[in-house]
């Protein structure tokens, strides 16, 4: 996609992209709103994470503008267990000069695209109680509070809860819903 002559759009991200992702992501650390990370990551240290992302199954995408990648998000396994495979964690980070400009609601949505042709039914992400963009993202798509962990991380003497956010996918509902009732 082109808009305004310079390129846009999401795409698989690739190893070039990890010390960007990684810049992203080390930018949301002082916040303490979106990791429980308390001390930045390295590039080597992000290195396994990113080789376990496979594109046609747990992918890890990124939301270019030009030559620079603005946003990524990432599909990792829910409780890595296999009658667990049909839901995902999403995580979704955005740079900081770049908040605010409907990034995050565009990465949601291709992940929500996506996720049939990836086998996952269900999504969830972990969101602090206190990070309320975040949590205005994920209810604006249909997610629903499914369970809080009260004071479950402790960043710089403070106690945080953790919400627990997750939506099953229309396309699964209505496959079950269609479905012959003799199974």
């Amino acid at each position: 996609m082109w808009k305004e002559g310079v390129k846009v759009g999401i795409r698989a991200a690739v190893e070039q992209d990890l010390p960007r992702i990684v810049e992203i992501y080390n930018a949301a650390i002082p916040t303490r709103r979106s990791t429980a990370d308390t001390e930045t990551v390295t590039i080597n240290s992000r290195l396994e994470w990113f080789r376990k992302h496979n594109p046609d199954r747990r992918p890890l995408l990124v939301y270019e503008q030009g030559d620079e990648v603005v946003a990524w998000i990432s599909f990792e396994d829910f409780y890595g267990r296999p009658a667990y495979q049909h839901t995902a964690e999403l995580s979704i980070y955005v740079a900081p000069e770049h908040q605010g400009r409907l990034m995050g609601k565009k990465m949601l949505q291709a992940a929500e695209e996506l996720a049939p042709r990836l086998g996952i039914q269900i999504l969830v992400g972990y969101v602090f109680a206190h990070n309320s963009p975040s949590i205005r993202l994920l209810q604006a798509f249909g997610y629903q509070e499914w369970g809080r962990l009260p004071n479950v991380a402790q960043m710089d003497g403070k106690e945080y809860n953790l919400c627990i956010l997750g939506k099953r996918l229309e396309h699964q509902a209505s496959t079950e819903q269609s479905a012959p009732a003799n199974r």
